[in-house]
């Protein structure tokens, strides 16, 4: 008895010791919390504890640190079942590390922790599942910019009980049998169980779609269990891509955003000034002294994309200027007027760089 007491407390010990940090107590969440609540938590306690608002503060620093790794794990579907099966120390195994079971395993024998705790070692039965479905989502430059919730209706395959029975979990077995005295062969036979009948019905589902701000192109919306199903197995998820429409105003280079302004010609001479319609509805104040060239590039800081990482963290609106001439031919004194108001006198300049390509034969 003494010495079960003394081994659970060093398996404890080993699950402290081989865990590493507590990402799921980091961010506050459970150990079953969705993609959306671990998403919310970690803004949260980013924004509380970001290094900006905390100048000075290395705890602050510290914890800030703790929340992006925990997040960056928590996040990532694969990641997070590594983490959840070897802890931290198997993210840096690359997903080869060991978990508490093993590491006890090696020191008191496999036997031993199947017999008392309860582990079923490495021969632990694979649940057959069905396909993932992909499906492309069209999704607004303004809902990206925003945020927004879409509704969408699925349809998805069922299993239902249906009477009767049927062969399933079909596997090869290794059988020996005596083929005569003293004589025995090896052969594979096929082994069905006997399970009850099912069909296939269709089921409509709502879902609600999260397009979280600074979502990009291809981003992943992943809904459990509401893929292809498995007559003998868990259905495979339902996966949604987000694909950028295009939008007539505004593009996207990363979390920076690019546009086009035409001017008047007596605008870019004099200057002028002017409200640009954002995605979202607000008005970014432009302004501009003296003479714009034709294609000349503002940069207006902070009116890109929020970070999907970190919405604290924004890109910046370059807008490019193009210059619309007069159509109309001036009158004589008026163009003798412009000269002398230019003070520019005739001269051209000849540029020789082109490919050879548009000269060929010239």
């Amino acid at each position: 008895m003494k010495f079960l007491v003394v081994a659970a407390l060093l398996l404890q010990l080993i699950v402290l010791v081989a865990a590493g940090r507590d990402f799921y107590k980091i961010l506050g969440v459970a150990r079953t919390a969705t993609k959306k609540e671990i998403k919310k938590a970690y803004r949260k306690l980013a924004m509380e504890h970001h290094p900006d608002k905390n100048q000075g503060n290395d705890e602050a620093a510290k914890i800030f640190q703790d929340i992006g790794a925990a997040y960056e794990v928590l996040s990532d579907d694969d990641k997070r079942k590594i983490y959840d099966r070897h802890g931290e120390e198997g993210l840096k195994d690359g997903g080869q590390g060991h978990d508490a079971s093993d590491i006890f395993s090696s020191m008191f024998g496999g036997s031993f922790f199947n017999m008392h705790f309860g582990g079923n070692g490495r021969g632990e039965k694979q649940v057959p599942r069905g396909s993932d479905v992909h499906i492309d989502l069209d999704v607004t430059l303004s809902d990206l910019y925003k945020g927004a919730f879409i509704e969408v209706l699925h349809t998805k395959g069922v299993f239902r009980e249906a009477p009767g029975t049927r062969k399933c979990n079909c596997r090869t077995e290794m059988r020996t049998q005596q083929v005569g005295p003293g004589q025995f062969s090896m052969a594979n036979v096929k082994v069905c169980d006997d399970c009850p009948n099912v069909k296939l019905t269709h089921e409509h589902v709502e879902l609600d779609l999260e397009i979280e701000p600074g979502m990009v192109q291809g981003q992943e919306l992943k809904f459990h269990a509401e893929g292809e199903p498995h007559a003998d197995g868990e259905p495979g998820d339902l996966i949604f891509h987000i694909n950028t429409l295009k939008h007539s105003r505004f593009q996207r280079a990363g979390n920076d955003l690019l546009t086009n302004i035409t001017i008047t010609l007596e605008d870019a001479l004099t200057g002028f000034e002017m409200e640009v319609k954002h995605l979202d509805g607000h008005k970014v104040q432009v302004k501009r002294e003296g003479i714009t060239a034709p294609n000349s590039i503002v940069k207006v800081a902070g009116e890109g994309m929020k970070s999907f990482d970190n919405n604290l963290e924004r890109g910046d609106l370059y807008i490019t200027f193009d210059v619309e001439f007069p159509t109309l031919n001036f009158p004589s004194e008026a163009v003798e007027s412009l000269k002398e108001l230019l003070g520019q006198g005739s001269k051209q300049r000849v540029y020789n760089g082109l490919e050879s390509r548009f000269v060929k034969g010239a």
